[in-house]
């Protein structure tokens, strides 16, 4: 926790504070920034409250004192309710305006951990509750040098992975002994899980290999017990995500398709160049503001995408979101490239990494082309491979 910071950026925004607060680890936004222990027992409520100014203030339960000592301030304890609610009055005195991870409307879900009724009592003591996503972004989104290298090392390691899976396809399926192989959509997983292991990455869930109707599934994710069969002919997806495996690194996500033995038909070709167009316009979006020097926010990014989606008539078939905040979890407290699910007015900010992944799932067939971008102070740039054309297995 760097308190210099916070303070400085709190006086910024021009709020008095900053409220920290979880019970039973419902708010692990906290967990984090705090530099608190995911797996400690907490049963009763604490209060962490970051002033603009002066000395940071803990609440804590008389049972569970000890839980925040490693965080600087005074502490101040309860056992009763009564108790609690005196001692949030005193703590918060003087203050009236207060970041919490909390969104007007649910507008921003990904940070609204404080539940109504505390939101509501401390109206009651005439605070002003504020949302904190744009802090969380500053100090959860934004990464060290150090993680921006875990990026890339696994940025390597996957682009190399998904290159040779698509050779492994066609071996596989046309074996140098003749005849025709086997294979299906988990058997792919399985291979892909594998090699990722021997490059030393975790990741969760997935991957995801689908092929002809089931890349319509934007969440699509085959087992063992329910998978199709891969065949010469087939539309392919592989969506395929990891980290190198030690603590805080960062994700690489990333999003390809093909066709097994054949050309891409003209409406498959189509539908590509359209994705392919509309990952583009974003792309260039982020880069454009960041070399001049101006702020994006994550709707406009999605804006740029979804534009060239609903100008080709596809609009109707990009469901979700353009992209996601990525960092030590795959879908990050940064800002998003989205306007659709959500208006997301959370500024991009630099060094933060994020997907840039639009799709079309039409009911036959579904493409989404996502590659990671990084940012910096006057420039942003895609880290990995991007696919320009669809594969041929």
């Amino acid at each position: 926790m760097n308190l210099d910071a916070m303070q400085a950026a709190l006086r910024e925004a021009g709020f008095d504070g900053w409220l920290f607060y979880d019970h039973h680890h419902r708010d692990p936004i906290a967990g984090r920034i705090l530099g608190l222990d995911e797996h400690a027992h907490v049963t009763r409520r604490w209060y962490y409250f970051v002033p603009a100014a002066g000395e940071p203030r803990r609440l804590m339960h008389r049972i569970e004192q000890g839980r925040l000592d490693a965080l600087p301030g005074t502490k101040a304890v309860y056992s009763s309710w009564q108790e609690l609610q005196a001692g949030l009055a005193t703590m918060l005195s003087g203050a009236r305006r207060l970041a919490m991870q909390y969104s007007p409307n649910n507008d921003i879900m990904y940070v609204s951990m404080v539940d109504a009724g505390t939101v509501e009592f401390l109206r009651g003591l005439g605070k002003e509750i504020v949302s904190s996503a744009d802090l969380v972004s500053q100090f959860e989104a934004v990464l060290s040098a150090e993680q921006v290298e875990s990026h890339t090392q696994a940025q390597r390691a996957i682009d190399a992975i998904v290159a040779e899976a698509w050779k492994e396809i066609g071996r596989r399926l046309r074996p140098a002994t003749g005849g025709t192989g086997k294979l299906t959509e988990y058997d792919v997983v399985a291979w892909l899980g594998e090699a990722m292991r021997r490059e030393g990455l975790l990741w969760e869930n997935g991957p995801d290999v689908s092929v002809n109707a089931n890349t319509s599934d934007s969440h699509y994710e085959p087992t063992a017990e329910r998978s199709a069969t891969v065949r010469e002919g087939d539309f392919l997806l592989i969506d395929i995500w990891g980290r190198v495996n030690r603590p805080g690194t960062i994700f690489y996500d990333i999003t390809w398709t093909g066709v097994v033995g054949r050309a891409p038909s003209e409406r498959e070709q189509l539908v590509f160049e359209t994705v392919r167009n509309a990952r583009d316009a974003a792309i260039a979006a982020v880069e454009g503001a960041f070399k001049e020097g101006r702020a994006i926010r994550g709707f406009e990014a999605d804006d740029a995408a979804r534009g060239v989606i609903r100008a080709a008539g596809f609009g109707e078939y990009f469901t979700h979101r353009t992209g996601h905040n990525i960092a030590q979890e795959l879908h990050g407290s940064g800002a998003h490239l989205d306007n659709l699910e959500t208006h997301d007015e959370r500024r991009i900010l630099p060094h933060t990494c994020f997907s840039v992944e639009p799709g079309i799932y039409l009911p036959e067939f579904g493409v989404r082309s996502e590659v990671d971008m990084m940012t910096a102070p006057g420039k942003a740039w895609v880290t990995g491979r991007v696919q320009r054309e669809l594969v041929r297995i």
